[in-house]
This record gives C-alpha cells, sequence and structure tokens, in this order.
C-alpha cells in the first residue's frame, strides 16, 4: 500500500477533466435519494469505514476518521458510527451494505491503490452487486502519468472500479483549481483515499457534497474543577431535563492542573444550548467552573507584566524578578544565558517569568532558549513526561547533565563554553540561600558562572500565587500531595496535606493549599 502515495500523488497531477460536471451533477442527485437519506427528523448522517490491516493490527495510527468526524460536523453531518475492517472484500462489502442503508453518506477510507491489499473498489462493487471494470476516463488518467497500455499492469488496477461509480472533481482550496483525479463513489458510498494528506486534500475540495444547509451544529464547554462523582447528580438532571435538544458530554480530566472535568454541550439550536448551558451554571456548586487558558506561555509577555503593574499583592514580587532579568539580558546575550530547570514549582515560575521578558525584548524570535537540567537518580516518570512536555511548550534547548551541581556545572563549561550565566529559581529559604544576592559569582573552587537568582525573596505561597493565576502548567504531582519534588527515592508525599475524604478514605490535597509554609520540606529525607 505504500506504493499507492507516489500513485495518487502522480494522478492528481494529471490533466484529464472530461465528464466531471455530468458526473457531479448525477452524484448529487443520487445522494439526495440515496440508500440511506435523511432520518425522520431530517438529521443527515454519515457513517465512516475504516479499511486496513495496519490500522487493526496497532502498525498505522488512525487519524482520517478524526479528521472525517470534525470536517462533516462543519457541514452539519451527524457522524452516527464508525468501523475499522481487514483488508477482506467480503467483510468490507458487508459493512458498506449495511451502512450504506443505514446512513445518508457512507465515507470510506483505505484499500485503494495497485497492490494486492487494496480491494476497496472490489469490495463496493459487491455491496451493490454489480462488477469491476476499466472506466474509460481512469483508463487514460493511468495510461498518460504512467504511460502503460497494459491493462494487466498493476497501475491500470486503479483504473478498475464498480460499473456504476461517479466520478466528483473538487476544488483544491488553497489554489482554487480544480482537482486532476477524481474521488469515486457508488450511490451514496464515497471512496476515499487512506493516505491522510489526500484524503484531507480530497475532503475539503468536496464538502460541498456533503453541505447539510439546514443544520448548523452549535457547542459551548465547561470546565469544572471537581470531581465527577461530585457533580454527577446535576449532570443527570440537566441531561434528563435536555437531552432531547441538547447533548451533554462528561469528561475527567487526569492531566491538567486547572480542571477535573470537562463538560460539553452540543445542539442545532442557539436557543437550546444557551437553556441548558444556563441551567448547569447556575446548579454547579460556586467556584468550581473554571476558565480555560489554552496557551499561557503565547501570551506569557502580556500577563506577567500586566501582573507586575497590577495592585495585586505579588505585583512587587514579579516587578521586582522581571527587573533583575531585564538586567541579566542586558549584561549577556542569549547566547551567554540558559535557566536552570528541573521541573520543580520555583523553576517553572522562573522559566515562565524569562519567556515573559525575552517575548518583550525580543517579539516574534524563533531563538531557543537555553535551559540546563540536571537530571537526578531515579526521576519521577511524570517529571520526565512533565520536562519534555515544557521543553516543547516554551521551545527549550535543554542540556541534559548528571551528578551534583559542581559536577554538572564542570561538565556545562566543556559541553557549552559560551555560557557564562544561569538563571536559578532558588529563594531564600533553601538551604544555604540566605546570604545570596540577586547576581553572584559561583565560589572559587566552582566552575565559574555568573548565578541569577530573580525569585530570592518570594514565598513557598508567592511561587504558587503566581503559577495559578497566570494558569501555568506545572508538574502534575504537586497536585498529589508532594511539595518539594526530589528523586524517587528521597522523596514522599507530604503527611501535612493528608486527609479522610467523606468516603473514610486517606486523600491527599494539593501542593499550593499547604498552610504552614514551613512544613514545604516535610516530604524530602
Amino acid at each position: 500500500m505504500h506504493r499507492s502515495l507516489g500513485v495518487c500523488r502522480g494522478i492528481l497531477h494529471a490533466v484529464q477533466r472530461s465528464k466531471h460536471l455530468r458526473a457531479m451533477a448525477a452524484q448529487q442527485e443520487d445522494a439526495s435519494s440515496g440508500s440511506g437519506g435523511q432520518s425522520s427528523d431530517g438529521t443527515v448522517t454519515a457513517g465512516i469505514i475504516v479499511i486496513g490491516d495496519e490500522i487493526l493490527k496497532g502498525y498505522t495510527h488512525d487519524t482520517n476518521s478524526f479528521f472525517m468526524c470534525k470536517k462533516l460536523r462543519s457541514l452539519g453531518v451527524t457522524v452516527a458510527k464508525i468501523s475499522v475492517v481487514p483488508d477482506e472484500v467480503g467483510v468490507i462489502a458487508a459493512e458498506i451494505s449495511a451502512f450504506a442503508s443505514q446512513f445518508t453518506y457512507v465515507l470510506t477510507s483505505g484499500g485503494i491503490g495497485p497492490t494486492h491489499d487494496d480491494v476497496t473498489f472490489e469490495a463496493v462493487a459487491q455491496a451493490f452487486g454489480e462488477r469491476v471494470a476499466p472506466h474509460p476516463e481512469m483508463v487514460e488518467l493511468v495510461k498518460k502519468f504512467f504511460g502503460k497500455t497494459d491493462p494487466r499492469c498493476p497501475e491500470m488496477k486503479l483504473a478498475h472500479i464498480p460499473e456504476s461509480s461517479q466520478l466528483n472533481y473538487g476544488k483544491d482550496k488553497r489554489t482554487g483549481k480544480e482537482f486532476s483525479y477524481p474521488l469515486v463513489s457508488v450511490r451514496n458510498v464515497y471512496i476515499f483515499p487512506g493516505i491522510p494528506v489526500l484524503m484531507t486534500r480530497a475532503l475539503e475540495g468536496l464538502g460541498h457534497l456533503f453541505r447539510n444547509e439546514k443544520t448548523q451544529f452549535c457547542s459551548q464547554e465547561i470546565y469544572v474543577n471537581a470531581e465527577e462523582t461530585s457533580i454527577a447528580p446535576i449532570l443527570d438532571r440537566a441531561n434528563a431535563n435536555f437531552k432531547r435538544h441538547t447533548s451533554l458530554g462528561s469528561y475527567p480530566d487526569w492531566i491538567s492542573n486547572y480542571f477535573r472535568v470537562k463538560l460539553t454541550l452540543d445542539s442545532d439550536s442557539e436557543a437550546h444550548l444557551e437553556e441548558a448551558h444556563a441551567y448547569l451554571m447556575e446548579r454547579l456548586p460556586a467556584g468550581v467552573v473554571v476558565p480555560l487558558v489554552a496557551d499561557p506561555v503565547s501570551q506569557a509577555a502580556t500577563d506577567v507584566y500586566a501582573l507586575a503593574e497590577s495592585d495585586v499583592p505579588l505585583a512587587q514580587k514579579v516587578a521586582a524578578a522581571i527587573q533583575t532579568i531585564e538586567e541579566a539580558l542586558d549584561r549577556y546575550s542569549l547566547l551567554k544565558l540558559c535557566v536552570g530547570f528541573n521541573g520543580g514549582k520555583d523553576c517553572t515560575a522562573l522559566l515562565h517569568l524569562f519567556h515573559a521578558a525575552v517575548q518583550r525584548r525580543y517579539p516574534g524570535t524563533k531563538e531557543k532558549l537555553q535551559a540546563l537540567y540536571i537530571r537526578t537518580v531515579s526521576p519521577f516518570p511524570e517529571m520526565e513526561e512533565f520536562i519534555g512536555d515544557t521543553t516543547q511548550r516554551y521551545n527549550l534547548d535543554v542540556r541534559n547533565v548528571h551528578g551534583n551541581i559542581k559536577q554538572a556545572l564542570s561538565d556545562l563549561k566543556i559541553q557549552q563554553p559560551q555560557l557564562e550565566a544561569v538563571l536559578m529559581g532558588t529563594r531564600r529559604t533553601d538551604p544555604y540561600s540566605w546570604t545570596l544576592t540577586a547576581f553572584c559569582m559561583t565560589d572559587p573552587d566552582w566552575p565559574q558562572y555568573m548565578r541569577v537568582n530573580p525569585l530570592l525573596d518570594w514565598t513557598y505561597r508567592d511561587i504558587w500565587t503566581f503559577l495559578r493565576t497566570l494558569y501555568v502548567p506545572y508538574c502534575i504531582l504537586y497536585d498529589k500531595g508532594y511539595t518539594s519534588l526530589g528523586s524517587m527515592t528521597n522523596t514522599l508525599k507530604n503527611p501535612a496535606l493528608r486527609h479522610t475524604d467523606a468516603r473514610g478514605r486517606e486523600c491527599y490535597r494539593p501542593a499550593y493549599e499547604l498552610e504552614n509554609e514551613e512544613d514545604e520540606r516535610n516530604s524530602r529525607h
């Protein structure tokens, strides 16, 4: 099937467009009176059949059905079912036959090409009691591209399609030009290529075939920072009241630091949607509905500097930290400056501040921020995952070094001799940090670096106020009872956060709810 990529790409550039207007008109008429048709309430439906052994065996990740669902919904079509079937003619044919009688449209993905396992055309023909035969227009396309005339050559398999096939020519959304190669359809079944880029292009260019002008879906999302079980009774009542016109979905989230459940409301009526939304907002417990800040990193400069200029208690410390970072940027180029980052809460706050200052000073820069990660023995997997995600989120160039801090800095000197200064998330309450200043060199017997300490006068509570005010992502372990993170061998959940819930289970509150800051390192040994 891999060869089909080259085959299809080539054919897409072949020049042959005869009969396409007649074919498209005929197809539109056939679809409107297809086997599935509209439901009794006027709903236009679709079924998607993904074809390929490679999907069922886990060799290939299916992205086509996701795109199809999203695109069809934007066209007013309800996707009612998705099926994945192997490269077997009988199995595919049976599924197509069943889908075609149930749904307005059937979209298949995969199984088009010159090889033995490309059997979708044969299966569609069998589903409707037809034969596959060479289509004159398709034959000419294959001849033109491959220069082959032998009807038995592998390339000519692409020209053998079900007898009643229609050829649908779409338009390239990027160029406005008509496609040179058509999408084949039989009755209400549309046969899409399996290669994602080709499938996407085809569906984008032929969206008009499926558009349902009578329906426009609308949706809203509500983000809830509470356990799903605690709001289940409210959701049950909302669903009972509004399910006729509005669909309510509830999806737990185990990754976000700021919400536990995402609620979705979908309807084809703005009025019904707003009615259901208002019902939920009135009945959900006070304070549990939270905003979603999808990308706090891209707006870091705006948000951080606004916080520094505000009248909240933390503003002066944020302003002072920014001033220290800006002074470091005055002294050192980005090539000579890096930020220490081990995934902890303090260096996460520092990284966000640093990123904001660089955004403000160098708007639009593509230069990666340099980061130093001193990897501990036996790190938490959650921490490693968070560091990887953060590397992508902030576009970091991370230098991984091992050992104690002194050895790590020695190794860094060899690996990156141009570096002269390291931004560090040290606070005065950290061990051996009481006498530090914002700028101080390492000790004489250490590798020589300027240590830049913008957070010296911040408290534990300041760090959490900053992170959660700006919705900055942090390591999920802090939501599970850890307050100070080292390695798996020397870090436990903080007993000061332990409590018993309403069902008698032992649980831990998140780190930002720690009441006594002096208990911060009680979990380290």
